[in-house]
């Protein structure tokens, strides 16, 4: 064995130690961390001959990489829909590591059963029923491509083939309808080879992003001679957190065949709350459903689920034929169901934070979220330079400056607020804009009432 190795090895306990006291002390003072650090990216260097060990490396990684770090675990955090870790579901991420589970398959160990565990605890704080079989994978991006693959697969069955087995040329043109799509669904149309130009706008209710359902129920009408299409959903737009009317969607399939998709990234933890869960009426009679965890579970980066109800046709898709992974059975392994193979136990911080805190404790997040959310939202709508430019109604404050909202404008007022708040850039019906996006378990009234008056004394410099 390298002597590094062995040294490290024999010393392990004492280094564990250090990364612990490291990472306490760091999200110690995270909080009060300038949240977009202005320190210098550091220069590259080359790969060393001889490696220093473990001490050093953490040693070289808080002094040379930490201080060009965002805070993105910290309450002030508000860019990209962006949670952070629970105390729970960090030490589900060191565990995950420590026993360095192979997820895929169920000859190795319990991996499999503790997910679907997780899956089933999930599936019931999203009020769903149990028709809907759920798998981890990365992130939204991913799991809208599932649930669109599975989407495809359900096209050939309408049309007597299979895109799995002879191409999405098979299919000829598909439809797929939505009103304010996320950016990962035209993504996920070119890697599932749709194309980008198969993803066809339908207008959204006057000031809103939530589609117009008389408007799709006419583009349904104008598409029935091209046979059976897909439907993309809102549960939460990125924007505005806006909502489609789930029920009256789903509802349209008694007289027009579609598959329906609905992106819940976000929007899907309303159903924690009895003051948003009307949001989300009618989730459960989705086909399939993208829930990004690492969002407002707040498990670290990397974690999102994809519900559906037709897990037959995923095993279509997604089945992998090799003898040392066995034959597929009644209950397919994770290898079967997913683009990777090679996938790290993700349910196990989800699993941690979940029996940690149950549905009370994600639900106060949830509720404590929106709170400080329309706060924030209440302090703009009194700020005489800024405006906004939709209702609060969940997570998610949109807004833009009340006079000449460029965005070269913005982006300097969003500089000049970098050590408080980090926001990200966007544009509603033409204007450039920024949106505060509420998600981390951390996030207090407090620090709304500091980010809205960091932002009021920032916006009388411009």
């Amino acid at each position: 064995m390298h002597p590094r190795l062995a040294e490290d090895r024999d010393g392990l306990p004492h280094l564990l130690d250090a990364v612990q006291q490291h990472a306490s002390h760091l999200l110690g003072q995270v909080a009060e961390r300038d949240v977009v650090p202005a320190a210098p990216i550091p220069e590259p260097d080359a790969l060393p001959a001889q490696g220093a060990g473990t001490r050093a490396a953490l040693e070289e990684f808080a002094a040379r990489w930490e201080p060009a770090f965002s805070a993105s675990a910290g309450p002030r955090y508000l860019g990209f829909v962006t949670g952070g870790a629970t105390p729970a579901a960090l030490a589900g991420d060191w565990m995950t590591a420590t026993w360095d589970q192979n997820a895929f398959s169920s000859l190795d160990g319990a991996g499999q059963h503790l997910e679907r565990q997780t899956i089933a605890w999930l599936r019931s704080l999203f009020s769903l029923s149990d028709r809907h079989h759920g798998t981890f994978v990365s992130g939204a991006t991913m799991s809208n491509t599932v649930g669109l693959a599975v989407a495809r697969e359900w096209l050939g069955e309408q049309r007597g083939v299979s895109p799995a087995e002879s191409g999405a040329g098979v299919l000829g043109p598909v439809r797929v309808l939505s009103g304010a799509a996320h950016s990962s669904v035209p993504k996920a149309l070119s890697v599932l080879g749709l194309g980008r130009r198969a993803l066809t706008p339908v207008r959204s209710l006057p000031g809103r992003e939530a589609i117009d359902v008389s408007a799709l129920e006419q583009a349904l009408r104008e598409g029935e001679a091209d046979g059976a299409c897909i439907v993309v959903a809102n549960a939460g737009t990125v924007n505005t957190a806006d909502f489609d009317d789930l029920r009256a969607i789903a509802a349209l399939r008694e007289r027009y065949a579609f598959w329906l998709h609905v992106d819940a990234a976000f929007g899907a933890f309303a159903a924690l709350s009895p003051d948003h869960a009307h949001w989300v009426d009618g989730l459960d009679l989705a086909d399939s459903i993208c829930v990004d965890l690492h969002k407002w579970l707040n498990v670290p980066y990397d974690s999102a689920v994809q519900f559906t109800r037709r897990p037959d046709l995923q095993t279509s898709v997604f089945q992998n034929a090799a003898a040392y992974l066995g034959p597929l059975g009644d209950t397919p392994d994770m290898a079967h169901l997913t683009p990777e193979n090679s996938r790290r136990l993700r349910a196990l911080a989800a699993w941690f934070t979940l029996r940690a805190y149950g549905r009370d404790g994600h639900r106060e997040i949830t509720e404590r979220c929106t709170t400080c959310a329309r706060a924030l939202g209440d302090a703009i709508d009194s700020t005489p330079s800024l405006r906004l430019l939709a209702p609060v109604r969940l997570n998610v404050v949109c807004f833009t400056l009340a006079d000449n909202p460029t965005a070269q404008r913005l982006t300097a007022l969003t500089g000049q607020l970098a050590d408080e708040v980090f926001l990200t850039p966007t544009v509603l019906d033409g204007v450039p804009a920024l949106r505060a996006a509420f998600s981390n378990w951390q996030t207090t009234e407090t620090d709304t009432r500091r980010i809205a008056a960091a932002l009021q004394a920032a916006v009388h410099k411009l």
